[in-house]
């Protein structure tokens, strides 16, 4: 940012972008391999780097076996999870409509909303397991209509997929579940290897070589989001409580050593003592948490010092982070003026985690400055809006006239006699102005 009144109280060290160059070589690599030598390279890259040597594909028997001792408590809460995010996104599909309609000129247009036919999801499994993105991205496709759902995810120590996230696949509905990871997954998806169904588009969060790899075969298949580490920034003003501001900040740093947390406030009093809570909480947390959010507020956590709400949501909307919290009195004002971040908390009664694990709205969420031009994953990412027209012949004279003379005017002879033969046939006997005919 240039504005000089903003006082930086903590700066990151780092930004995403510097932890992802490396992964483009990789990725690129891998995928000309898979792309060369199919599935025989993907069980090569699956034996080599998840140590997996087993089948690809998961039989309804094997789902069987390995969920069978899930505690029913357990299953319970993945059933009621997987089912918010269904009913919202059964809310999202119905925002959105198929009509027709008749113009002035006579044309009858019109839409219709259709799913893809197939879906690729990822669901990654490394320091943590990632129960919640299975219902995420399978159930979304699944209230979206989509015929055929194919869920990857990789095996997690030695035994295929963790059970739980299993039960939340087989729950959300997927079609076909395979237990592949990493670029490998992504390409399996990409070129329909192993169940002979290529994704029309592939979602789902994954680390730098996933998502690079999402990015390369980006046209390909259509894909959610241009996705990074997680992101997590925070609003507040003096009512916010310290502790609460904390902890969230915390919660979301647990992600990976690159994810960045931000706090932006007009209270230097609120951001010292956020600033001297946050490496008391992580210092508290087990190993595993301890270490990636000690990393991610070490290196990629920021604290700005704005003078007014406005200059807040000027520098909000520049970071467009993928979480954002809003911990401040006159939520619908920020509700109103906020524009670019991946999904909105207001209030400190919720909270990214309840966004990540149970309430409904999507936690697939665009990172990395993306939420300035997109949304995350919802059911309208696995839907196509395909546009159609039909008219008469008297009102298709107007427009045969019109298509003809610009077509002319744009060097298109061959467009403008489409349109004269139409004019020709339908109206033999009449004399129209059709442009000057191109002679070049």
């Amino acid at each position: 940012m240039s504005n000089t009144s903003l006082i930086y109280l903590k700066k990151a060290e780092k930004s995403p972008e510097t932890e992802t160059m490396n992964a483009q070589k990789v990725v690129s690599d891998m995928l000309a391999e898979i792309e060369r030598n199919g599935e025989q390279a993907v069980r090569d890259y699956a034996l080599n780097l998840d140590k997996w040597n087993s089948d690809i594909i998961v039989l309804p028997e094997e789902i069987e076996r390995r969920t069978r001792h899930i505690p029913d408590a357990v299953k319970q809460d993945i059933e009621f999870a997987a089912r918010q995010v269904y009913e919202f996104a059964l809310v999202q599909k119905a925002s959105l409509r198929e009509f027709s309609s008749q113009l002035d000129s006579g044309v009858i247009a019109g839409q219709r909303v259709i799913p893809v036919n197939v879906g690729g999801c990822y669901v990654p499994t490394g320091r943590y397991a990632h129960i919640a993105s299975a219902y995420m991205s399978v159930a979304t496709a699944k209230a979206a209509g989509v015929p055929t759902v194919v869920a990857c995810s990789p095996p997690y120590k030695g035994e295929g997929i963790h059970p739980h996230v299993l039960y939340a696949m087989k729950v959300a509905g997927a079609d076909i579940i395979m237990t592949l990871g990493g670029v490998q997954a992504i390409a399996t998806l990409a070129y329909g290897l192993f169940t002979g169904k290529p994704a029309d588009i592939i979602v789902g969060p994954g680390n730098k070589f996933v998502a690079e790899a999402k990015r390369m075969l980006f046209g390909k298949v259509g894909i959610d989001v241009f996705a990074g580490p997680s992101e997590v920034a925070i609003i507040a003003d003096e009512s916010a409580d310290p502790a609460i501001v904390a902890s969230d900040l915390v919660g979301q740093a647990e992600h990976g050593h690159e994810s960045p947390a931000w706090l932006f406030t007009t209270s230097e009093k609120l951001a010292r003592d956020v600033m001297d809570r946050v490496p008391k909480m992580i210092a508290l947390l087990p190993p595993t948490a301890r270490d990636a959010a000690g990393a991610a507020w070490r290196d990629y956590g920021e604290v700005i010092l704005c003078k007014t709400r406005e200059e807040i949501v000027a520098v909000s909307d520049r970071y467009a982070s993928e979480h954002l919290e809003v911990h401040t009195t006159d939520l619908e004002w920020w509700l109103e003026n906020l524009t670019c971040y991946g999904s909105l908390f207001l209030g400190e009664e919720t909270t990214v985690a309840f966004g990540d694990k149970v309430s409904g709205p999507n936690h697939i969420l665009p990172t990395k400055g993306a939420a300035r031009y997109s949304g995350g994953l919802s059911v309208h990412k696995f839907m196509k809006t395909l546009t159609w027209q039909r008219m008469s012949r008297e009102s298709s004279k107007q427009i045969a006239l019109v298509t003809a003379r610009i077509s002319r005017l744009e060097g298109m002879e061959a467009h403008a006699r489409t349109a004269d033969d139409r004019l020709s046939k339908y109206f033999p006997n009449q004399e129209f102005d059709k442009g000057t005919p191109v002679s070049v």
